[in-house]
């Protein structure tokens, strides 16, 4: 929702004299600016604020009344006309409504704003609303400043400075400050003015830095760092060619011709077979911020935390977009919801799934969730149903071709003009995955280093032979997907014959 529309429903909640409001909002500046603007707008209403310190603002001969007093704040419209229309601003009022008293207070005021032009409006981050005010208050979320008010902050900060913006830079700064609050945009530009005197495009990667210590400071989102690209990857071209097709929607040229943005891409398979380094070569090649989320964080002890911690969650991603959301794991995550035992946890997984699916249906931010699972079957159906992701693909274990260029990538990481002959070496190696196939080659550098020696062919066939493969040791669970697969639920990510369990045998 933009700021604009945002506005209008303010308004329009103000005029049906909607009693009771909770602005949802770390921003209190902004509140109070934009209900400053409500307030002019709806016809010169009395604006006044209240906060425990403070006490009263915005009536003259009355400035202090009723600090440390909250009962006496809800009292202060009584003294006013009767047609004086007026909004209250009551800043962290929720921590005072556990109060017996204040809460009656409240859901009398509920009753009483109803036939007057008066409106009482709380803002908070979070609260969690005791079940009797849970009819009179009405939420709504107030949205991170949209581009035409980042940028027009961002021209008059510059105007003000004297260093007016170039309008190529100017939306460079303003993409780029997508998904911060408005203190965050005046404080980065306020270090800007103070190192340079002028804001410009040396600006960026300060903007950047910003958004990675927002995350740092989460329990929620890991920031991801990665140097992987596709070409680390062996084999998978059918998901490659996709995903270079997926890159090139984000562009303006893409939103031009009519294309959406991409959702994601569901990315399962067994262990090891490059589904976390594709998610880390997504980013990079992307040259975008890789963010990865562990479902598990969601989850709080407190009633109504997990909920909370979610629209967190949702909201540092969307501060860094456009930026790759790495779901791993996610069969984890989820997988109570799936079974139905989510219901031993008072429904919050299922509350938490919920808002996480509608989010991915409805987001209109350029962040490409990628989630990772290994067991299909505790998948949840409607995380499957079309609309969630753009593409299911199953990542299987590598086929012959596929083991040579392995076998060729990993060598040539750690011995770039190698010559060791790798068709014995494939053939001893069916049913192995990306990462047995790696582990393979480590394990020949180890024998060959405790001999003091160059390692070669015969050490790593000696070491593929040490090593069991998840295709024998988890041969049902694998049947069990490919079957799961074979219905046409997911594309296979490689364009080359798939390796069956029947090739480990």
């Amino acid at each position: 929702m933009s700021t604009d529309s945002w506005a209008d429903q303010l308004d329009l909640m103000i005029r049906a004299r909607t009693p009771i409001i909770w602005i949802r909002s770390l921003e209190e500046q902004r509140v109070e600016s934009l209900l400053e603007a409500a307030a002019r707008r709806l016809g010169d209403r009395l604006l006044l604020r209240w906060d425990f310190v403070e006490g009263l603002a915005g009536l003259p001969n009355r400035e202090g009344e009723a600090a440390r007093n909250p009962m006496a704040a809800l009292a202060c419209l009584d003294s006013l006309p009767a047609d004086q229309g007026a909004i209250l601003l009551l800043r962290d009022f929720h921590r005072y409504c556990e109060d017996a008293g204040i809460c009656r207070r409240l859901r009398n005021l509920s009753r009483q704003l109803r036939l007057a032009p008066r409106t009482l409006i709380i803002t908070a981050p979070d609260w969690q609303l005791p079940l009797d005010l849970d009819d009179c208050i009405t939420l709504l979320d107030l949205p991170l400043p949209d581009a035409d008010e980042i940028g027009q902050l961002l021209r008059s900060i510059a105007g003000a400075s004297g260093q007016p913006l170039d309008a190529a830079v100017l939306a460079e700064l303003t993409a780029a400050c997508h998904g911060l609050s408005e203190q965050r945009v005046r404080q980065l530009a306020a270090r800007a003015l103070a190192r340079r005197g002028r804001l410009g495009a040396d600006d960026l990667a300060e903007v950047l830095e910003e958004k990675r210590q927002a995350i740092a400071k989460s329990e929620l989102l890991e920031y991801c760092p990665s140097s992987s690209t596709p070409a680390d990857i062996g084999g998978l071209e059918t998901l490659k060619h996709w995903l270079e097709q997926r890159r090139m929607a984000f562009s303006a040229e893409a939103r031009a011709y009519g294309l959406p943005l991409p959702r994601g891409v569901l990315l399962v398979g067994p262990q090891g077979t490059g589904k976390s380094l594709t998610a880390k070569a997504i980013a990079h090649s992307w040259a975008m911020p890789l963010l990865r989320l562990d479902v598990g964080r969601l989850f709080a002890g407190l009633v109504g935390a997990s909920e909370a911690r979610t629209r967190d969650m949702i909201q540092r991603a969307e501060a860094m977009a456009p930026c790759v959301l790495w779901i791993d794991e996610i069969d984890k995550g989820f997988g109570l919801a799936a079974t139905g035992d989510g219901r031993s946890d008072g429904g919050t997984t299922q509350r938490v799934l919920g808002t996480v699916l509608t989010w991915m249906a409805e987001k209109t931010s350029p962040v490409f969730v990628v989630a990772t699972a290994n067991a299909v079957e505790r998948l949840p159906p409607e995380l499957l149903r079309k609309g969630r992701f753009d593409e299911i693909f199953l990542l299987d274990l590598p086929s012959p071709e596929e083991r040579h260029a392995i076998f060729d990538l990993q060598l040539k990481r750690r011995r770039p003009d190698h010559r060791i002959p790798l068709e014995v070496l494939v053939d001893r190696t069916a049913g192995f995955s990306g990462a047995e196939l790696e582990q393979t080659v480590i394990e020949a550098m180890h024998l060959a280093f405790a001999e003091r020696r160059e390692f070669g062919e015969a050490d790593l066939i000696a070491a593929a032979s040490q090593v069991v493969p998840l295709s024998r040791t988890a041969r049902e669970q694998l049947e069990a997907l490919h079957q799961w697969a074979s219905t046409g639920r997911a594309r296979p990510a490689s364009r080359l014959r798939r390796v069956t369990n029947s090739d480990a045998r």
